[in-house]
This record gives C-alpha cells, sequence and structure tokens, in this order.
C-alpha cells in the first residue's frame, strides 16, 4: 500500500518558518515532521510514499536526495574520483516526489498524481500533522466498510472542519470544512482512499475537503473513523512549539515506532 502525503501548501500561518523553508520540512527533534509522519506510516509496514510537492519543492528533494548519503558510512577516493557507501543505516523506504506546481489546491494536486497511485486503494495524509492512530485500524476499518474514503476524526477545539454522522453509525451524512464552533469531530487526515474517489476531483483549483469529500458523502462513500488519541496538526508557530515541548520531554504520543 501507498501513502500519499500532501506537503505543497505555502504554509502562510507558520510563515516564521516557512518563509525559507516548506512546512513539511519544519523542524521537531531535529527532524522534519515530514520525516516524523513517514516514520508513522513505517510503523505499521507502509513504506511507499508519493509526496506531492509544490512551494520550495527542492528543499524537499534535496533533503531525500541526501538521506542515505547523511546516514551511511561512506570513503570518498579524490584521487580516483569514486565513492563508496560501507553501510546504510536509512529506512526501508521509496519516496516518489511529484511535482504539482505552487498554485495548486489539495486535489488538484492529488488528481496529478494519480498514475503514481495507480488502480489501488491508498492512504492519504497532510505533511504537518501527528497522531497515534492506529492505521493498520483505519485500513482494516476501510476495508471492511466498503467506503470510497475513510476519513480519520478528531476532537479538538472547534478551528477545522466538522460533519454530521447518521444516527450512531459512522456513515458520514455531511461534511463541511472549517466551519465556525467548537468541540465537534473534525477532519484530522490519515485517510484511507480507493483510486474511484479521484474522479470527483475536476481540476487543479479543487480542494479535495470540499467539493469533493461532500459529493462523496452526499452519495454515501464517506465514513469516520473515531480517534480519541493524540492528534496534533503544525498550522502556526505556536503548534510548532508545543510539539517541540512534547518531543524533549522524551513523551511522545506520536513516536510509535522503536
Amino acid at each position: 500500500m501507498k501513502a500519499v502525503i500532501l506537503a505543497g501548501g505555502f504554509g502562510t500561518r507558520i510563515s516564521e518558518e516557512s518563509g525559507v523553508r516548506p512546512k513539511p520540512m519544519v523542524e521537531i527533534g531535529g527532524k522534519p515532521i515530514l520525516w516524523h509522519v513517514m516514520k508513522i506510516y513505517s510503523k505499521h509496514g507502509i513504506n511507499d510514499f508519493i509526496i506531492l510537492c509544490g512551494y520550495k519543492s527542492n528543499i524537499i528533494k534535496e533533503y531525500f536526495a541526501s538521506y542515505a548519503l547523511y546516514k551511511s558510512d561512506v570513503t570518498f577516493d579524490f584521487k580516483n574520483n569514486t565513492f563508496q557507501i560501507h553501510k546504510n543505516g536509512v529506512e526501508n523506504w521509496r519516496v516518489t516526489l511529484v511535482e504539482t506546481g505552487e498554485e495548486t489546491m489539495t486535489g488538484g494536486r492529488l488528481k496529478k498524481a494519480a498514475s503514481y497511485i495507480g488502480n489501488e486503494t491508498f492512504c492519504l495524509t497532510y505533511g504537518d500533522g501527528v497522531s497515534d492512530v492506529n492505521i493498520s485500524e483505519v485500513v482494516r476499518i476501510h476495508n471492511g466498510s466498503k467506503a470510497m474514503v475513510t476519513m480519520t476524526t478528531v476532537q479538538p477545539p472547534g478551528r477545522f472542519g466538522v460533519f454530521t454522522l447518521k444516527g450512531n453509525s459512522n456513515k458520514v451524512k455531511s461534511f463541511k470544512e472549517k466551519p465556525d464552533g467548537d468541540g465537534a469531530w473534525i477532519n484530522g487526515g490519515f485517510f484511507v482512499v480507493e483510486p474511484e474517489a479521484l474522479s470527483y476531483i475536476d481540476e487543479d483549483e479543487t480542494v479535495w475537503e470540499q467539493e469533493p469529500l461532500q459529493k462523496i458523502a452526499e452519495v454515501g462513500g464517506l465514513v469516520a473513523y473515531k480517534h480519541t488519541g493524540f492528534w496534533q496538526c503544525m498550522d502556526t508557530l505556536r503548534d510548532r512549539n508545543v510539539l517541540e515541548k512534547i518531543w524533549q520531554t522524551g513523551r511522545v504520543p506520536w513516536k510509535v515506532w522503536e
């Protein structure tokens, strides 16, 4: 299974950091938050990543181009103009970086990755949020639901998109991104998606969290996985500082890997 990560936005609300690098490359504990997200998926056996790049994509590419080199024992033979890697300490990752344009919306970015995703169920998330969500369980629930999209949902104070559920079921009745109000179940990312969902995306200007998810909900294809554990996005500098403070304590809820 592949994990698709949205990593192309401008990150305007964390401009103190995103002015020099894309938000997914802002560091927590000395590592980009994108790395933390990937480690969460890797813990659940998902090591094939498609990263949807846009703003300052060169920084993300340069990071992965050098990633293995930085974690390896290497001999540089300048006389013979060669180098040799003796020991590679990197994760068993396959990383595809897709140029989706600086101005493209989330739905458009996803649509542009269709040829890399292929005709298979895939995971989808954002490159700026961490959680201790059980990815394997989300996939299991999705496979048993016959849904087109399963969306992990959380309950922080209101700033984000809300939806309504049908009675006591997990069937989503309606979805609306970022309304006013507190305490509702909100979109926490960590989706599981069927490839047919991409047909609900029309163009580059399409926002995944708006028309596509709304239409999918209307036809009964969107279900929720309610996550009551840890979840935190990095929307602002304050969020980044909260995550850094948690990391420094050594008791890190989203560090599900060893």
